[in-house]
């Protein structure tokens, strides 16, 4: 496998774009479309969250029932959520403007919202920016960039990646792009992500891998502990690598795994690391956990915790607010077993073991906790397992974004 620059268009037969709609933002692009030259088979994994929005319910119709998948049409500002009949009629009418304006289906058309929830759609807008996005497409690395800066909300960055990898001799390329900063938690937490690749692969498997793959990535980050009514994770896949259908979980199957992976936790992690008002990135990693899921549920709630994300953000070496946090956490285990460690990229400094604060430097304890990227291990010592979440630390500036988020 092989990292390259990119993002949707990475692979071959897609197109992106990005415009201004003006749909609630003013200067800025807020809508994107993300197409493919042919047909791809489509995946897709949602909001576990019982309020959803009308895209995520259009889009499991089309994913589960759709004979395929061609087009997304995405909007920033506006969630079309809790908006009811209005606001899947709106969803439909996005949908025919797409597939006039593409020459393909309706119901190959997919579409995402992301912003205020409760506000009704300005469907004249809506309608309009699709006509301009279909003109403005194209397969660049700049287009896939204004497509990824089109979704933007209240994210500082664009999030985008790429790789390619090889089966039976031919490149396949897999890429793409998110956004999410706010009103994140895992369960599907709060993002818009779409995927592209030229692969050969089976509508059972490709679904089979995403579903199997967010456990370990974009459940398990956290920025704030609400989860959105828009969580939307689509990929689509065209084919045109022209390698041998992926139809079994064989060597070439594991290939795209791993490529699926690297890209989902690349993104995942841009989103934690630019959580709203963030300063670092702060991973939970846990180790020789009994079962899998026991890593997952550990590692979830030390980096849930608000009195954890608030020390890290004071650079206050605070730590057993994150043994709190394992402890209630609703795993078994013997505390007087575990080992806790604060880490940067170059030091691992112990802070717990034998059932008590170990007497550390604060100054060093200092200095990591200074560092953009913040990792809190633990050491469970009670089998093989272990997994990571990933979220951020807690500012004042996320409490002023959130206080008036609709003006």
């Amino acid at each position: 496998m092989e990292i390259i620059k990119g993002g949707v268009t990475a692979a071959a037969g897609f197109e992106a774009a990005g415009v201004e709609a003006g749909i609630k933002y003013q200067n800025r692009k807020d809508m994107a479309l993300v197409y493919s030259q042919t047909p791809c088979k489509a995946a897709g994994v949602f909001t576990s969250n019982m309020v959803k929005a009308a895209p995520v319910i259009w889009d499991k119709e089309i994913v589960e029932h759709s004979a395929y998948a061609q087009a997304v049409v995405v909007n920033a500002g506006i969630a079309n959520a809790c908006t009811g009949s209005e606001g899947y009629a709106c969803c439909k009418k996005t949908a025919q403007a797409a597939a006039e304006c593409l020459n393909i289906p309706e119901d190959a058309v997919l579409v995402a919202s992301t912003g205020v929830i409760g506000m009704q759609m300005p469907i004249d807008k809506i309608t309009a920016g699709v006509k301009k996005l279909a003109d403005a497409k194209k397969d660049t690395m700049e287009a896939a960039q204004m497509a990824a800066e089109a979704i933007m909300t209240t994210d500082t960055v664009d999030k985008q990646a790429a790789v390619t990898f090889e089966i039976g001799g031919r490149t396949v390329t897999l890429g793409g792009m998110c956004k999410g900063s706010g009103m994140i938690h895992p369960n599907m937490s709060t993002m818009l992500c779409f995927i592209t690749s030229d692969i050969a692969i089976s509508r059972e498997l490709l679904q089979e891998a995403l579903r199997e793959d967010v456990k370990d990535t974009f459940n398990m980050i956290s920025v704030d502990g609400d989860t959105s009514t828009n969580d939307t994770l689509i990929v689509l896949a065209n084919g045109l690598a022209g390698n041998p259908e992926v139809v079994s979980r064989n060597e070439d199957y594991e290939k795209f795994r791993q490529a699926l992976h690297y890209v989902t936790m690349t993104l995942a992690k841009k989103m934690a690391g630019d959580g709203e008002g963030a300063t670092a990135l702060f991973e939970a990693k846990v180790i020789h956990a009994r079962t899998k899921e026991d890593a997952r549920i550990l590692s979830r709630s030390v980096v849930s915790s608000s009195l954890t994300k608030a020390a890290i953000f004071g650079h206050d070496a605070n730590l057993g607010r994150a043994f709190c946090a394992l402890g209630y956490a609703g795993v078994a285990f013997d505390p007087d077993q575990v080992d806790l460690y604060l880490e940067n990229e170059d030091t691992s400094l112990p802070v717990y073991r034998g059932g008590v604060m170990l007497s550390y430097s604060e100054e060093e304890a200092t200095r990591i906790l200074s560092s953009p990227e913040v990792r809190i291990l633990a050491d469970m010592k009670m089998g093989d397992a272990e997994a990571a979440a990933w979220g951020c630390d807690l500012t004042y500036d996320y409490v002023k974004i959130n206080a008036d988020y609709r003006s």
